[in-house]
């Protein structure tokens, strides 16, 4: 999967640590947790041709978090490009 840029996408991290950039969408959340206004960090992938027909044949999707203390994360499936606005 490769990082793509995000419709209100806020800044970019990761690239004076040597990686390639990850766009973000810095925005808040209704988390049951944590409450309203939960500050949240969404990014968005692009899966290969590769990577699309072994999802498609069941494979499953792996979050790879690095260190060793695993923040709340969602995974999600984005809108189809041109339905970001709806």
């Amino acid at each position: 999967m490769q990082p793509i840029p995000i419709e209100g996408q806020t800044r970019v991290i990761g690239e004076s640590q040597g990686y390639l950039g990850l766009p973000i969408r810095d925005e808040t959340i209704n988390c049951a947790v944590n409450g309203p206004e939960t500050p949240a960090m969404t990014t968005a992938w692009q899966p290969s041709d590769e990577e699309r027909a072994a999802i498609s044949a069941g494979a499953p999707v792996h979050l790879r978090i690095l260190g060793t203390r695993h923040p709340p994360v969602m995974v999600e499936v984005g809108p189809l490009v041109g339905d970001a606005a709806r």
